[in-house]
């Protein structure tokens, strides 16, 4: 019997959204937000002007206590916007300044209405409350054939789901629209988690403006024919866009596409801030009915609050401030043009072909990485090669494919980088002929 909270937030999904509703896994049917130990600490924050004895926290003079030789290094912040369990949604000022960095970021969110974004530890669990809220076993996630291998962990192994994958480049090497439409209308059961990653990882691409707009065309297809899609935009590297992409996220041309369309927006601090470590990450719902919005928020907090309780306070602060600060988008971009001149250097160390009979990149524009489809032998031989004998560290992942990670590599060692790769492909061909 589900919890009469539960009841209650589903009730107000059903009624406003039904297809949201029938997104939902069990287990997203039967989160809520309890009305316990948070909920009425919440309340008796506003009221409390006596004694506040709620929360399983100490104070000492109305301030948190604190040890000193921790707070040493944090002395520049006030103690109560570190120490304090931060909400389970985030600090409230940090989302909506969050939310003010969508709507500049992604000028197709104008006049839409969509969720404040709530505060997740990182993108992984933004995509593991997903993957609570809407995964059922035997649901179909679908998937271009070179993707972050953690999905399979965050949807199929901890939910039972079923990862259906179409190639992600065509011939010419253009997105492959028409395979993603394909695998759509392939789901078994009339649903579909989306999950769309741009910049890719491993690839480093992201897709045209007329490539974005056949994808827009191929959801909103599916959605017609009766397929009721949870489109996942994992936007980990967004705003990383050096040449030739649409600049902005497809969930904002999502919203509101079709009734049968749930977008979600997954991104965060880590690698748009260069901030990995500090694990804050946002979770953003693209639905534009304010209740059903309410309610959605209350079953994340849900998840939240029954597996890491809240985010911690600490990072949010940081990237609070940080994001206030008057040379903070100066800064970002300064190490944004380090990213972008080391992928045009890829790009024009892989451009003369004289490396092709060995290796060959994928599309690259955008992000982190190049690609590698190594012609002769499995990438995993090359990538043992290379640790073993030249001490370069790479990641094989598909039998042909060797990803690149430009990202920690400086300028000046990229052209060596791939003079070593080439070299160990040749070494290797010859270990084979003598064999």
């Amino acid at each position: 019997m589900l919890n009469p909270l539960a009841l209650e937030l589903n009730h107000v999904i059903e009624e406003r959204n039904k297809p949201v509703y029938e997104m939902f896994s069990l287990l997203g049917k039967s989160l809520y937000f309890p009305k316990g130990i948070v909920s009425q600490a919440g309340e008796a924050r506003g009221k409390a002007d006596r004694f506040n004895a709620t929360i399983g926290m100490a104070t000492e003079g109305g301030h948190p206590i604190y040890i000193d030789v921790i707070h040493k290094n944090l002395s520049a912040y006030d103690p109560k916007n570190l120490y304090p369990y931060a909400p389970p949604a985030g600090k409230p000022e940090l989302r909506e300044v969050w939310r003010k960095k969508l709507l500049k970021d992604n000028p197709s969110l104008e006049g839409k209405v969509f969720g404040i974004p709530i505060v997740t530890s990182g993108l992984t669990h933004g995509l593991s409350i997903v993957s609570d809220l809407f995964v059922e076993k035997g649901d179909s996630i679908i998937l271009p054939d070179k993707y972050w291998d953690n999905y399979q962990i965050l949807f199929n192994v901890r939910h039972g789901s079923e990862t259906v994958t179409y190639p992600l480049f065509t011939k010419t090497n253009k997105f492959n629209v028409e395979g993603m439409l394909k695998a759509l209308l392939s789901c078994k059961n009339g649903k579909a988690i989306l999950v769309l990653n741009f910049p890719n990882n491993p690839t480093g691409y992201t897709p045209t403006v007329k490539e974005a707009e056949g994808i827009l065309d191929a959801i909103k297809q599916a959605a017609n024919l009766g397929v009721k899609i949870v489109a996942v935009m994992d936007d980990a590297y967004f705003g990383l866009y050096y040449e030739g992409s649409i600049k902005e996220s497809i969930f904002a041309r999502l919203v509101g596409l079709h009734p049968n369309v749930l977008p979600i927006k997954i991104d965060g601090a880590t690698k748009e801030e260069y901030a990995w470590g500090f694990r804050v990450g946002f979770l953003t719902f693209g639905i534009q009915d304010p209740l059903v919005l309410e309610a959605l928020e209350k079953k994340t907090m849900g998840s939240i609050r029954s597996t890491i309780s809240c985010s911690p306070h600490l990072s949010q602060t940081i990237i609070l401030d940080a994001l206030l600060h008057p040379e903070f988008e100066m800064q970002r971009k300064e190490r944004n043009k380090v990213m972008e001149d080391r992928a045009r250097r890829v790009k024009e160390i892989l451009a003369d072909g004289k490396y092709a009979d060995e290796f060959e990149p994928y599309p690259f524009n955008s992000g982190y990485f190049v690609c590698l489809r190594i012609k002769h032998f499995d990438a995993e031989t090359l990538r043992i090669h290379l640790l073993n004998q030249y001490g370069v560290g790479t990641i094989s992942l598909a039998k042909t494919d060797l990803r690149i990670a430009f990202s920690c590599v400086e300028l000046n060692d990229l052209d060596r980088l791939f003079e070593l790769i080439y070299q160990s492909c040749k070494e290797l061909n010859q270990c084979y002929i003598k064999l």
